[in-house]
């Protein structure tokens, strides 16, 4: 898209509290921060458990953490101090969102279910991430990406053909739900333009991956009773996979009936689009081991640019099949500016991915750097109404971490692994004073 308009991001004045942990509620606050919102990360004095996952040059600040959390500011509280809540309290009144992922009874002993958290501000957004919804047996469950991958059928269908069963190789759960919840903060933020009234939201993890996959993979279940199996032919298929061609491997989506037919004609086989079984899109789905079969044998006849020129002429979608590292050097991400060089204040020079939707404002549009652990916890609170005799009274007891001050890496995890909803609960239950 070409045309760039000089004007505010489309959240430009929205300020998110984002009081969650990890991969779905970060990354839900991230986006809504790429679209302009004032995202406030409050974290506890330890800080989100990401800060000390992976390869990190200063404690606190490890790869992960540092994509999930670009563009926001760091407020770091001890909520098991009441002068914090305080400050928590009027972060809420002053804010349009909340986004958190504990638990059903962690958020309760905390004071943060949404009947408290709306009395304090009946305009705000209350945006719960959850591993099941509230209402059944498994509410209280934690929950985690890999068990949300097992329960909502995503690792099953991994197992092509009776296979064993396996997970994806990345958070996909997690990182869906961010976007569900993003979506779902739009939504209510709409809803409140028009009403006047905020709401709460609950998203579920296990609810919305179980509807992500039953999308195309219901099948004959659509129906009551059954007419037929779970299941799409197409990505049951053991051979639906990237293909070896002569020098590399090629991804490859041949689809509409023109596609095929150009297909057929490059392998010297056009006689095959008049064939019953490959006529319609109906047919090649019921038969769609033997096209993918097919497929895998002739691939192996040409190298990978002679196929893509091929493809590119026919204008059937491939690729080559990149390597995390190759998108570095990807010609296409190149072109468009897609990485850039960001100068952090502690870790360096880092190189990062712009936000991928383009509003129009991409010219204009700047993020935040990544914050260290309470790096703007005085200058909200000097935002909020605090003196700073106050604020230094605060910091002195320990409610409010100060990122100028030495203890604020001490806390340090190394060699935890990212966790999903509910990692804060034991903390709600160990004494944390309830919000008033």
């Amino acid at each position: 898209m070409a045309l760039t308009r000089n004007e505010p991001s489309p959240l430009a004045g929205v300020r998110v509290v984002d009081l969650s942990t990890t991969f779905m509620g970060p990354y839900c606050a991230m986006i809504l921060a790429q679209w302009g919102a004032d995202v406030i990360k409050v974290e506890a004095p330890a800080g989100d458990v990401l800060r000390y996952v992976g390869d990190a040059k200063v404690p606190g600040m490890g790869p992960i953490f540092l994509n999930a959390n670009r563009g926001k500011r760091s407020v770091a509280l001890d909520l098991k101090d009441r002068a914090a809540t305080d400050v928590f309290a009027r972060l809420v009144e002053s804010a349009d969102v909340l986004v958190h992922n504990l638990r059903p009874r962690a958020a309760a002993n905390l004071g943060l279910t949404p009947e408290r958290i709306l009395a304090l501000n009946e305009r705000l957004v209350y945006c719960a991430f959850c591993g099941f919804g509230s209402g059944g047996p498994y509410e209280n469950r934690p929950a985690y990406d890999d068990v949300i991958q097992g329960a909502s059928g995503m690792a099953s269908v991994q197992g092509v053909n009776g296979g064993r069963p396996a997970y994806w190789g990345s958070a996909a759960a997690d990182k869906t739900m961010g976007i569900f919840g993003a979506a779902a903060v739009l939504a209510a933020l709409h809803g409140r333009a028009v009403t006047g009234r905020g709401r709460a939201i609950e998203v579920p993890m296990f609810e919305s991956m179980a509807s992500f996959m039953l999308l195309e993979q219901q099948g004959g279940w659509i129906f009551d009773p059954p007419s037929g199996p779970t299941g799409y032919p197409r990505t049951e298929s053991p051979y639906r996979k990237p293909f070896r061609t002569k020098d590399g491997f090629l991804a490859v989506m041949v689809y509409t009936d023109e596609q095929w037919r150009s297909f057929f004609t490059a392998i010297g086989e056009p006689a095959l689009a008049d064939d019953p079984r490959y006529r319609t899109i109906g047919t090649r789905t019921v038969h769609i081991d033997e096209l993918y079969s097919l497929m895998d044998d002739h691939l192996t006849r040409r190298s990978t640019a002679e196929w893509q020129e091929i493809f590119e002429r026919a204008d059937i979608a491939s690729s080559k099949v990149n390597a995390i590292q190759d998108l570095f050097d990807d010609e296409h991400l190149v072109a468009t500016g897609f990485f850039e060089s960001v100068e952090h204040p502690s870790a360096g020079r880092l190189r990062m991915a712009r936000p991928p939707v383009d509003m129009g404002d991409r010219a204009t549009a700047t993020l935040r750097h990544p914050p260290r652990l309470g790096e703007h916890s005085v200058e909200v609170a000097r935002e909020l109404g605090y003196a700073d005799a106050a604020i230094a009274d605060l910091v002195g007891r320990g409610a409010l971490v100060d990122a100028a001050t030495p203890s604020q890496d001490a806390a340090a995890v190394p060699g935890q692994d990212a966790a999903a909803p509910g990692q804060d609960a034991a903390r709600a239950e160990e004494g944390h004073a309830p919000l008033q």
